[in-house]
């Protein structure tokens, strides 16, 4: 009896595919890896023109890989706000937030968009790790009235300063009245979807959220390339050049579960993230007190490194921080990573460093694939602290 290999009638695949798997692959996926078990398009094969495409016109990205926890049920609002240390009741229905999910002994397991949909209605929208399992253990251990669940949602990216015109064709212009950081629920075409003012890129831009994705993902994707097309819509992988540029983190590689919020710089100068005096009892919440009143032994900085291109991306895999008097001594720390920004014509990155490399203007050595480089310590982002640019407004007044 044979056995049928066509990867695309597989029910349960070691490793999954994205609603558009299959229409993004089209447009000539240069490199793939693995994020949530599913395999997600890195680049299409020219980062750096992908990066003047995401900051001079409007991008397209297949970001199926953000797998959705969703939480309801009567004890949803409690229990979401036990899994983060944002205090909730400030978040609107409508609303979204950037959190962490703490662990008992404060370290951060995942930094997803948090989108709220109803008073008992929530999505995470994850980073790389499996929170959907954590959540639902949790849910079971503490006996809480929830339904934990992935459900079949798949989002896509829309990102650029042209990124409202397309946004405007394909739902109206009322689509541009969307506040940054909420989100409102849409149809196109009789799919239902929801659309948000967020994205990975500190660039004006959107995420369109769409429920049955297994069966509309094609669907979807073709109607936003049509829609795109006039605009010159390109499509791209996750820009890491400009998400280092914005200070934006990267779960696995500037964050970790061994890494708290306080030494990733959220907690001591951003308070909201972590409210240690909000009435919930979060997970964590005892060790992040502990830690703030003790302090910590390490930062992550933002670092510009001297001499040769590290490239489009180095994720700190080979790269090595030591003391600028003894370079070839102890190593005291890692970048986590780097980029060469085109804008800035520099190399510039997060590292994790010993905190009394905390101040700007430290010298250090890096090691980087071109051997020893100067690099020094400096304030992050490195670009738009305010956050101006995704800000904006998508229509005058």
């Amino acid at each position: 009896m044979g056995v049928n290999l066509d990867p695309g009638v597989l029910l349960y695949p070691r490793l999954r595919k994205s609603p558009f798997f299959y229409a993004s692959r089209q447009h000539g996926v240069g490199m793939y890896s693995v994020y949530n078990h599913t395999y997600h398009p890195r680049h299409y094969g020219d980062p750096v023109g992908e990066y003047w495409a995401l900051l001079e016109g409007v991008t397209l990205w297949d970001v199926g890989v953000e797998r959705q926890v969703e939480i309801t049920g009567p004890d949803a609002f409690e229990f979401t706000n036990m899994l983060v240390p944002r205090d909730l009741t400030k978040c609107k229905v409508g609303q979204c937030k950037y959190v962490f999910v703490t662990g008992t002994d404060g370290g951060i397991l995942n930094d997803p968009v948090l989108l709220r949909l109803g008073e008992n209605h929530f999505w995470l929208s994850l980073a790389d790790s499996d929170v959907l399992l954590w959540a639902k253990a949790l849910a079971h251990g503490l006996g809480m009235n929830v339904d934990v669940r992935e459900p079949d949602v798949g989002p896509v990216q829309v990102q650029g300063p042209k990124s409202g015109e397309v946004m405007a064709d394909l739902f109206g212009e009322s689509i541009l009245d969307i506040p940054y950081y909420y989100a409102v629920q849409r149809e196109l075409a009789g799919m239902q979807v929801i659309v948000s003012r967020t994205g990975y890129t500190a660039e004006l831009g959107y995420e369109i959220y769409l429920h049955h994705a297994s069966r509309d993902g094609v669907r979807l994707w073709d109607a936003i390339w049509e829609a795109g097309e006039p605009h010159g819509l390109t499509v791209i992988g996750p820009c890491h050049i400009r998400r280092i540029e914005a200070g934006i983190l990267s779960w696995g590689c500037d964050i970790t579960a061994e890494t708290n919020p306080f030494e990733a710089g959220y907690g001591f100068e951003k308070t909201w993230m972590v409210d240690l005096d909000q009435e919930a009892d979060f997970l964590g919440k005892e060790a992040l007190r502990r830690i703030k009143q003790e302090g910590v032994g390490r930062k992550l900085v933002g670092v510009r490194i001297d001499g040769p291109s590290v490239g489009s991306f180095n994720d700190g895999a080979m790269i090595d921080f030591f003391d600028v008097h003894d370079p070839h001594g102890l190593r005291i720390g890692e970048v986590t990573s780097a980029a060469r920004s085109p804008r800035l014509d520099a190399n510039i990155g997060y590292a994790m460093v010993p905190i009394a490399y905390q101040e700007p203007g430290t010298e250090l050595v890096v090691h980087t694939q071109h051997g020893p480089q100067q690099a020094v310590v400096s304030e992050k982002p490195f670009l738009d602290p305010t956050k101006d640019i995704p800000k904006r407004l998508t229509r005058s007044a």
